[in-house]
């Protein structure tokens, strides 16, 4: 496959109107707005990639419920599509919160194409998420246009209301991954500690590297000129842009746009 782009986006539940009941969110237009022009890239297929209890592959088939948060909403992953090589395989598994919100946000734009989903566990390391951002990049044919929807939260330990409460090191932490999203830096992803990322309950740690393995797999093998520099997209393949980040309710949320320039889309 050929990467065409991806999109970070948080996966509050409160991205989606009814269960926000009219709460102001400001994350979730910013959100929509990049998923709606991740979709403009016009790929043939979208994968979302959110963090699960294990490394699972989620056919379209698949949905996910939002009754945990009082509302009666079953939200589907979507129409057939072929689905990335897993460790594991389930016909049709409840998708996580982090893929609900995801494919939540594909419903929102209208996508119409193919999609499908892989849940990445907390517990990968870096060489792990690397491999598995490989991996989507090199399944199926050259030629088809791939795009990846990577749904992930910074700490919820950003504020004393956090869910996590405060931690002095949370900031710090989610300054980092909003630099390296500005950035177009897969290399400032991949030096976020997996250790300190679980104690200051990062969810979007894993999801995240395996974006930066996806996006360095595509660089080496892409049409696109080499990276100029350690992790680096470099500006004449590829374009950043960091459209969110704030920590509204304790938790860092991230909104950013990495796509490939039209000439080397293919």
């Amino acid at each position: 496959m050929t990467l065409v782009a991806a999109a970070v986006c948080p996966h509050p539940p409160l991205l989606v109107p009814e269960v926000g009941r009219g709460e102001p969110v400001e994350a979730r237009a910013v959100a929509v707005d990049a998923v709606r022009l991740l979709c403009a890239a016009e790929p043939d297929t979208i994968v979302v990639v959110g963090d699960a209890a294990t490394e699972v592959s989620y056919g379209p088939a698949a949905s996910g419920s939002l009754a945990g948060f009082g509302v009666d909403l079953r939200v589907d992953l979507g129409p057939t599509a072929p689905a990335p090589e897993p460790s594991s395989v389930l016909s049709s598994p409840a998708l996580p919160l982090s893929i609900t919100i995801g494919a939540w946000l594909l419903g929102v734009v209208g996508w119409p194409g193919a999609r499908t989903a892989v849940g990445v566990p907390a517990e990968i390391s870096p060489d792990g998420a690397v491999a598995l951002g490989s991996r989507l990049v090199a399944g199926s044919a050259p030629q088809e246009r791939l795009a990846l929807l990577v749904m992930g939260d910074g700490s919820a330990c950003r504020t004393l209301k956090a869910p996590g409460g405060l931690d002095p090191r949370a900031a710090a932490f989610d300054a980092t991954a909003a630099a390296a999203l500005a950035a177009g830096d897969p290399a400032g992803l991949l030096a976020l500690d997996p250790g300190l990322a679980r104690e200051l309950l990062a969810a979007g740690r894993a999801s995240w590297q395996v974006l930066a393995g996806a996006l360095l797999a595509a660089t080496r093998d892409g049409p696109g000129p080499a990276s100029p520099g350690p992790g680096s997209l470099g500006p004449g393949s590829w374009n950043s842009d960091l459209r969110y980040d704030d920590a509204p309710y304790g938790v860092g949320y991230l909104v950013a746009l990495w796509t490939r320039d039209v000439a080397e889309r293919g």
